[in-house]
């Protein structure tokens, strides 16, 4: 932390444009931590905020509701395919504690006592709160609190980029499966399998391979495990689909929501839950099965009527189909990606893009720097007009999803730019 000595200041922001305190621009490369939507300042979303803050700014959820909580909703259940019920929160990572609360809660509301344990996949990434890591966890961001986390039962993940030794990306996949069956045969202890879906992305932008998703989502089904699914950044068009469980052909028992959610203009979560998970909860008060979990903040009704509007947005100016167009951009600059001699992967899906990079392409070993990587690409990246952020030796290139053609078009010139200039700085030993 001591290498950041100094910040800059952003003081406004249009469209794919931040402005720092010196009239500086920079695209906008990762959506402001991958939720935004429609670029910044859009007069829509903003007129939306002035009205709702002139009626209600806030009004607790606790024996309570209004109004735009309810629609938004109601839009969200009938988006997402056997879904039943929401529950709101502020961020993803509560979300996601959500997410985990429910499914450990339903089996002893049913009265079954040995449904406790969770599985997860190896690499995968839920938030930075002790349940979300537990679940996610990344021993660089997290091992020095390895000892506070819950035990959880990890799988690996296909890698098409680094798949071990003796198997072909196929046999990989299927070992994975099967190891992932054999321990459901094993034993009927396992409450909840849980997985981001469609790709991981702070895991190093790993786009799982097709039907991988959907027959873990079979295999839940066939041992009585419940599927639990994190879209909070994968969801919402991020991948190309508005939702992206439908798309692997999965069927989740609950599924969290958050970033895009109101596209990038308020923080606000929803953990959304099928009917057989919302039944479990009801009850007469007596049976304590009720669920004790609430936020000051849920159903906040600024958050929720920008998050109304925002997906009415998508619908009416049809976002999917042109994110599924445009996004074509990125496949046009892979051979010239590819050219950088330090570029040993390059993995893309919709509007997200991993570029890794490697000192030595035939060992494909990483980047190395005295320096934090994601400082120099920083600032390398400033000087070239964009706001990047990387995660290791990965740069992520997330836009907003309404980008334009030709802004992508500069957005992939400016960060091919960016690393031609940062591997002097990142390939020291």
């Amino acid at each position: 932390m001591k290498e950041w000595d100094e910040f800059t200041k952003i003081t406004s922001a249009k469209g794919v444009w931040l402005t720092d305190s010196k009239g500086n621009k920079m695209i906008d490369a990762v959506a402001s931590m991958w939720c935004n939507v429609w670029g910044h300042s859009n007069p829509q979303l903003v007129r939306t905020i002035q009205n709702q803050s002139k009626k209600l700014q806030h009004s607790s959820m606790f024996n309570l509701t209004n109004e735009p909580a309810e629609k938004l909703a109601e839009s969200l259940v009938r988006i997402s395919p056997g879904m039943y019920k929401v529950f709101y929160s502020d961020n993803g990572s509560s979300a996601m504690e959500i997410s985990l609360k429910f499914a450990l809660q339903y089996w002893k509301n049913i009265g079954s006592k040995k449904k406790t344990k969770i599985a997860t996949v190896e690499n995968g990434y839920h938030g930075d709160t002790f349940g979300a890591m537990s679940v996610g966890y990344v021993p660089e961001f997290f091992g020095k609190f390895k000892q506070q986390l819950f035990s959880t039962i990890q799988f690996p993940v296909p890698n098409k980029y680094r798949t071990p030794k003796g198997y072909t990306v196929s046999d990989y996949q299927n070992h994975c499966l099967e190891r992932i069956e054999k321990r459901f045969a094993k034993r009927d202890d396992i409450a909840a399998f849980v997985m981001e879906s469609g790709a991981q992305m702070a895991g190093g932008v790993i786009i799982y391979p097709k039907r991988f998703q959907k027959k873990i989502s079979q295999l839940c089904k066939k041992y009585d495990v419940l599927f639990v699914l994190d879209e909070i950044a994968t969801g919402f068009g991020r991948l190309g689909s508005m939702v992206q469980y439908e798309e692997q052909q999965s069927k989740p028992d609950i599924v969290a929501y958050g970033k895009m959610l109101t596209g990038g203009y308020m923080t606000m979560a929803a953990t959304l839950a099928n009917k057989k998970i919302y039944d479990s909860f009801l009850g007469e008060f007596n049976e304590w099965r009720h669920l004790f979990h609430g936020h000051t903040y849920t159903g906040n009704p600024i958050a929720a009527a920008v998050a109304y509007e925002n997906l009415k947005m998508y619908k009416k100016n049809n976002l999917i189909n042109k994110v599924q167009k445009t996004s074509k951009i990125f496949e046009s600059f892979y051979d010239k990606i590819s050219e950088i001699d330090i570029v040993g992967d390059i993995r893309h899906k919709g509007m997200l893009m991993g570029i890794e990079l490697v000192r030595d392409k035939s060992k494909k070993t990483p980047i190395s720097s005295k320096k934090s990587i994601n400082k120099i690409f920083f600032e390398e990246g400033k000087k070239n007009g964009i706001y990047l952020r990387t995660l290791g030796n990965i740069v992520m290139l997330v836009p907003p999803l309404a980008i334009s053609e030709s802004e992508l078009d500069s957005l992939l010139n400016r960060a091919i730019s960016t690393i031609q200039s940062a591997k002097p700085m990142v390939t020291r030993i």
